[in-house]
C-alpha cells in the first residue's frame, strides 16, 4: 500500500505510514488542490517538529495558525483550517486515545460505522466522510463489511470520482476530467 496524492514523495510517504497525516489531509482538502491539501501534513510536521494529535492540539492556536501562515502556506484559509485541524486533533485524543486509525480499526467496524465516527469529526461532512471511507477502502487497506455502499457512489469500482481514486497522474487526469464534467452538468441545470 503507497498513497501518491501529491507530487511530493515524502507528503506522499507520510500520508502512507500516518493515518493522522492521511485524515488531515481529507479535513485539508477543500478551497484548494488537492495536491496542496494533503502536502499540508508534512508541512505541519516540518514546522512543528513532531505530528501527532496531543503536540497538535496542544500547541498555542496563536503559533499553530503562524505556522500556517508561513511561506508556503498550508491552507489558502491558513487561520480557520489551524483552527480545525487542532479541533481535529482534539477529538481524537477525546475520542480516540489519538489514534486516528482507530476509527477504522477498533471493534473491526463495518463501513456504515466507519462512515458515522467519520461525519462526528470537525470538518467532516457526508460528502468528505464518504470520500475518505472509500480511500481507505480502495487505497488504505480497511475492508470492513459493506464499504463500498456505506461510500457510495465514491466506492464504486472503476470510478475515477475522487481522491480515492487517485493512484497515478493518469489517475488524476481521470478524476479531473470527470469533476469538470460534474460541474458542466451541474450549471446547465
Amino acid at each position: 500500500m503507497a498513497i501518491h496524492l501529491t507530487d511530493d514523495t515524502a507528503a506522499d510517504e507520510l500520508l502512507t505510514d500516518d493515518p493522522l497525516a492521511l485524515l488531515v489531509g481529507m479535513l485539508l482538502d477543500q478551497q484548494v488542490a488537492m495536491e496542496i491539501a494533503f502536502a499540508g501534513p508534512l508541512k505541519i510536521k516540518q514546522r512543528l517538529g513532531v505530528f501527532d494529535a496531543t503536540t497538535i492540539a496542544d500547541t498555542d492556536p496563536d503559533e499553530f495558525a503562524a505556522l500556517f501562515k508561513q511561506t508556503p502556506a498550508v491552507h489558502r484559509f491558513p487561520g480557520s483550517m489551524a483552527a480545525r485541524v487542532q479541533s481535529l486533533a482534539q477529538v481524537l485524543l477525546d475520542d480516540w486515545g489519538g489514534d486516528a486509525a482507530a476509527i477504522w480499526t477498533q471493534g473491526e467496524p463495518d463501513g456504515k460505522t466507519v462512515l458515522k465516527r467519520l461525519k462526528a469529526l470537525p470538518g467532516f461532512g457526508e460528502q468528505k466522510a464518504k470520500i475518505f471511507l472509500a480511500l481507505l477502502g480502495k487505497q488504505y487497506g480497511f475492508d470492513g463489511e459493506g464499504w463500498r455502499d456505506a461510500s457510495a457512489p465514491y466506492g464504486e469500482e472503476g470510478s475515477h470520482k475522487s481522491v480515492a481514486d487517485i493512484t497515478s497522474p493518469e489517475t488524476l487526469a481521470l478524476v479531473r476530467e470527470a469533476k469538470r464534467a460534474a460541474k458542466a452538468a451541474a450549471k446547465k441545470v
